[in-house]
């Protein structure tokens, strides 16, 4: 059976909100949840970003059942890798084993802000792999002593680690990506169902290791209000990750979605209250190869209604939905 998600969306909601909003997924049955971590958000329309790290903190302390997870953080420019590694140490430890640490090698909209410019991709790739063979290190225990091409350790040692270190995740988008995930990754991450990104992590060593994929949708008893959210809010979801991660800011990100049209946003993501619609974009995931599918409800201040269907009507259509369904 696919286990469904829960995004708490640093981009749309307050960190007080964000961990109430949590509090609810589990309490309707979400199997797990995932966490943004960005520093700015896409659209000034969404009006949010608070410290992701921090919500985890509460929200392991607030919760007792349901997983947590980034979705997913840069361990290359904002964050030095040892610092990626005692963060998710300690929500490990926090949230007794319920954390899995989902890594990425970032977007420029988050990345600039401490002034080092925005390499190649090909650059911000070799950072990427550098980076999570320090976490990985850390995660070992004792002391660590590192001088690559782009990060210095000096005799790091974690101090407070858990028995299990959290599983590392990896964000995925093309072949480049797929290969480090196989090698280096406990799981995938990826936000479109394309079958080709799960095959090609598999042929790199990635068989039998979870796939995580992500599902935006706009829940609304009145269809018009939600697909006149999810266009304000959500439209520059269609550009796609090789587009948005070279974007420096909210301003690009409505510059470059200025002629995106509110109808081209309801045929991309599930809008108002018609169940099989959101049936049918979690079953792409499904039929792509993916085990866990994450929700991402459009709109801060419409959580809670959300959540109260997904719990009584949403959920129950999707636990029918199975592997066998491809």
């Amino acid at each position: 059976m696919v286990q469904i998600g829960y995004t708490m969306l640093t981009e749309q909601a307050g960190p007080r909100e964000l961990v109430e909003h949590v509090v609810a997924a589990e309490r309707v049955g979400f199997d797990f949840s995932v966490t943004s971590d960005h520093y700015s958000p896409w659209l000034a329309s969404q009006g949010h970003s608070p410290y992701a790290w921090s919500v985890l903190g509460a929200a392991a302390q607030a919760t007792s059942r349901i997983p947590l997870m980034t979705y997913v953080t840069c361990p290359t420019f904002r964050y030095h890798p040892a610092v990626v590694a005692q963060k998710a140490a300690t929500v490990q430890l926090l949230s007794e084993g319920r954390f899995r640490l989902g890594l990425g090698s970032g977007e420029n909209l988050n990345e600039h802000i401490i002034g080092g410019g925005w390499p190649s991709a090909d650059v911000r790739q070799e950072m990427f792999e550098e980076a999570v063979s320090i976490i990985r290190a850390l995660f070992e225990g004792g002391y660590v002593n590192h001088h690559g091409p782009h990060y210095d350790v000096d005799s790091a040692k974690l101090w407070d680690l858990p028995d299990e270190p959290p599983p590392i995740g990896i964000a995925v988008s093309g072949e480049q990506s797929c290969e480090i995930a196989g090698r280096l990754a406990d799981l995938v991450i990826a936000t479109e169902p394309r079958p080709e990104l799960v095959q090609s992590f598999e042929r790199h060593g990635g068989a039998g290791k979870p796939r995580v994929g992500q599902v935006p949708v706009c829940y609304d008893p009145d269809r018009d209000a939600a697909v006149r959210r999810a266009h304000e809010q959500f439209r520059w979801f269609g550009g796609g990750w090789k587009v948005n991660a070279e974007l420096p800011g909210p301003t690009s990100f409505a510059a470059a979605t200025q002629f995106v049209r509110p109808e081209d946003v309801a045929e991309a993501i599930p809008c108002g209250d018609d169940v099989s619609r959101y049936v049918e974009s979690v079953r792409e995931f499904i039929k792509a190869g993916f085990t866990e599918v994450a929700l991402v409800q459009i709109g801060g201040e419409s959580q809670h209604a959300f959540l109260e269907w997904a719990g009584s009507t949403l959920l129950p259509a999707l636990r029918e939905l199975s592997p066998s369904d491809d």
